[in-house]
């Protein structure tokens, strides 16, 4: 005589879930799925600050240091200060015509010397030589591609110490030299 083999408790037959459970479990699967493509949306997508705006480059003579100043719209970017062995204009790789015999590129990114339109809102010099204890000329050798470009040039090497001040907003390069005063 075959007697039914006895089911085990923990083996029990499949039965299907409740319709109420499916529709949740579809609904917390659906939720995650839309919180994740919302965490993975590209920073393109995200809202960016306007791309900062140079709009001015000034200098003065100090008893202990030579001073450059960078006026902006918008927010200061970070700003690289590094010694070239020439200045040369961006784009044309063409020597930038200042006297000197050490320089230093000031390199500013994101920024713009120009509108979206492209016209130009930077109204400070293109090139400059000057007479300053340490600072012996300024141009503005490069703005594209979301980066402007200021060569400076001098005599003997360089030092230099970065910082930056709001209301408005500057970028402020001090090139130390011995007291003249």
């Amino acid at each position: 005589m075959n007697r039914p083999h006895p089911v085990h408790p923990l083996h029990r037959p499949h039965r299907p879930r409740p319709l109420h459970r499916r529709r949740a479990a579809a609904l917390v699967t659906g939720a995650l799925l839309i919180a994740g493509t919302a965490l993975a949306a590209p920073a393109s997508a995200a809202v960016r600050a306007p791309t900062p705006l140079v709009v001015n480059a000034r200098w003065g003579g100090h008893c202990t240091y030579d001073r450059l100043v960078i006026d902006l719209q918008g927010y200061v970017p970070p700003a690289a200060v590094t010694s070239v062995p020439e200045l040369v204009y961006d784009g044309s790789g063409k020597p930038v015509p200042l006297a000197g015999s050490h320089f230093l590129s000031i390199r500013l990114h994101p920024a713009a010397g120009h509108d979206d339109a492209g016209r130009d809102v930077y109204r400070g010099p293109r090139l400059q030589s000057l007479s300053l204890s340490k600072l012996k000329g300024i141009a503005l050798t490069g703005d594209h591609e979301g980066y402007v470009t200021f060569g400076a040039a001098f005599d003997t090497p360089p030092a230099s110490t970065t910082f930056v001040l709001h209301a408005p907003e500057r970028l402020v390069v001090d090139f130390p030299h011995p007291a003249t005063c």
